[in-house]
């Protein structure tokens, strides 16, 4: 049986971080205090559910989906107010929604999403003298 790549949602908690996927008709979720430990989980989590098929999933197997807390407590490298400024957004809105204290409509999520993309796009292609 071939593998092909997971969808994995990631939301925070409380307690740290759950994870879940769909696949076909399994459901596989786990949690963990810390990103890598709960990557660690995941991974035990869907290599146990899929042993009788013979898979082995890695971390490259994997396509996270995040929420905006979580997105932003594993990026902390990300300055929230230099991204507000990027996209246009109030700092103290973008800072609720990375809060978790409001949602955030799926055109703010989009609008979010496509600054953080183009920064990952500009920084793919920084190069540094030599």
């Amino acid at each position: 049986m071939n593998k092909s790549k997971i969808n994995i949602k990631v939301t925070k908690e409380e307690t740290g971080y759950s994870a879940f996927a769909n696949i076909g008709d399994d459901f596989v979720g786990t949690q963990g205090e810390t990103w890598d430990e709960l990557k660690e989980m995941l991974l035990d989590a869907l290599n146990l559910a899929h042993e009788d098929k013979g898979l082995l999933y890695t971390i490259e197997d994997l396509q996270f989906d995040y929420d905006l807390e979580s997105f932003f407590a594993f990026y902390k490298l990300i300055n929230a107010k230099a991204l507000s400024a990027r996209i246009g957004m109030n700092q103290s809105l973008l800072s609720q929604y990375i809060s978790g204290i409001k949602k955030p409509s799926p055109k703010q999520t989009q609008r979010i999403l496509k600054g953080v993309q183009q920064i990952g796009r500009e920084l793919s292609e920084v190069s540094f003298l030599l």
